[in-house]
This record gives structure tokens, C-alpha cells and sequence, in this order.
């Protein structure tokens, strides 16, 4: 069975890039089960229950975050009734929301967790601890178990993936926005990419206006980012996987 990972959709721009291509990408590829960073669907940064939705009509079975997940405050209750939307697990108890799920899809499970980095970050609990403690909680159910790292240091997505190689299906890095070449599958098990990259303009810094975000850094004032609209392109994997054993087979990058 195959799995698409959608990386950080950008504003307007990324969700118009999928909504008019998912639907035909899910049919082309033979896509089972589609999973999409969302963090940034509303405006380029945070997300609300009617962007989640658009989302979820175009196909995508789960919807991953990040740190910009509470960007907008109407989201909390959604994130507490939504349990195909998920917010990092490793944030403290009691804040709203699923850091996991296991879904069910034609007698399939699959499993799916957020975990959010703590290098260059807000230090949260260890996302280590918190990631094997629950794979464990979700093997008891299925084998075939998707990890999305939303971290800043290529080193602690690396060391959370070799950490967790072996136990789950794929361990997916996101929030950088910039692709990485080093897809492989680990120890023969587990598909693992440092970064997916994301829905946005190839003419943009990280999806905003080259514009703003220049003048930002040569003035160091504060300006309003706009997501950029020209050359809109869409970065995911597949990942090709056993559904019996949860093992990958392959992991490839593909871009629409």
C-alpha cells in the first residue's frame, strides 16, 4: 500500500495546489492514505477548522501540525473534536487536542503521530520519550505506525529517526520548508527524509513574498508575510509500505 505525506501547505496558494491536484495525484499514484502538514494553512501560518476542512474534502485522511498550531485561538475546540487534525504530543498535559491517533481505512490501521522539536525551538517535554512511549501505545493496535518530526536541526530529526527506526513505519521531517535529498529506508524497515518541504511558490522565501521577508532582514523591522502565488509546487513522498508487517519498501520523493 502506498501513503502520500504532503509537506507544509502554505496559505491560499498551497491549499488551491491541492484541492485542484489531490484528487487526480490519490487516483494516478494508488494512494491508500494521505497525510498533509497543515500548520500553515490559514494565511501562511496557523491553522482554523474551515481550512481543515477544505483539506479534508480534497482527500487527505490526517492533518499534522506544529508550533504554529495555535496561531488561531477559534482552532482549540476543533482540535479537541477532530481527530483527524493532530497537534504535536510531546506539549505538556492538558493542552487541547490529539497528539496521536490510529485510524482505520478498509480494515487497515494506521497509525499516526505528531512530535515537535526542541533544538532552536520552545522547549517542550522530550520528544524522545514521549515518541517511543507512544509506539508502543499504538503497536498494540497496528504495525504500521507514521511519525511527522516538526523540528528546526537536521541533527535531532536524523537522531529521532535512527532512535525510532525499526519500531515504526516512517519518520517524516517537517518545517523547514526546503526538501531534502536524503530519503532512504533505515535498517531495512522504516522510510525516513529529514524534510518533505511544502506546498508553496518556488519564487518565495519558505512561501512568503521575497519581497517583505528581504526588506525584514535589511531593516529588521517588522512586516506583514504574504504567501507568495507564482509557480505553486506541491513536495510529498510516497512511501510504498507491507501493511501486514509495517514494513517500507520504498520511499520516493514526488513533486506535482
Amino acid at each position: 500500500m502506498k501513503i502520500l505525506f504532503i509537506g507544509d501547505i502554505f496559505g491560499s496558494p498551497g491549499r488551491e495546489k491541492i484541492a485542484t491536484h489531490l484528487p487526480k495525484i490519490i487516483e494516478k499514484e494508488d494512494i491508500f492514505f494521505t497525510i498533509a502538514q497543515g500548520e500553515n494553512l490559514a494565511g501562511g501560518i496557523g491553522i482554523t477548522e474551515n481550512t481543515a476542512v477544505e483539506m479534508f474534502k480534497t482527500g487527505v485522511d490526517c492533518i499534522t501540525t506544529g508550533n504554529h498550531v495555535w496561531k488561531h485561538k477559534e482552532v482549540l475546540s476543533y482540535l479537541d473534536g477532530e481527530t483527524r487534525l493532530l497537534r504535536p504530543a510531546n506539549f505538556p498535559e492538558g493542552v487541547p487536542g490529539h497528539g496521536y491517533y490510529v485510524y482505520e481505512k478498509q480494515g487497515v490501521k494506521v497509525g499516526v503521530t505528531n512530535l515537535q522539536g526542541r533544538v532552536f525551538m520552545k522547549p517542550l517535554d522530550d520528544p524522545f520519550a514521549v515518541g517511543k512511549r507512544i509506539i508502543e501505545e499504538m503497536s498494540k493496535e497496528t504495525r504500521n505506525i507514521f511519525v511527522d518530526v516538526h523540528a528546526e536541526a537536521t541533527s535531532e530529526k536524523r537522531a529521532l529517526g535512527l532512535y525510532l527506526a525499526g519500531f515504526v513505519t516512517a519518520v517524516i521531517g517537517t518545517h523547514t520548508h526546503v526538501q531534502t535529498a536524503d530519503e532512504q529506508i533505515i535498517n531495512g524497515r522504516t522510510a525516513y527524509i529529514t524534510d518533505v518541504g511544502m506546498v508553496g511558490s518556488l519564487d518565495s522565501i519558505i512561501g512568503n513574498r521575497k519581497e517583505e521577508i528581504i526588506e525584514h532582514f535589511l531593516l529588521s523591522v517588522p512586516r506583514k508575510f504574504v504567501a507568495a502565488k507564482e509557480n505553486v509546487v506541491a513536495n510529498c513522498v510516497i512511501i510504498d509500505f507491507d501493511e501486514k508487517t509495517g514494513v517500507a519498501k520504498s520511499i520516493t520523493r514526488y513533486n506535482f
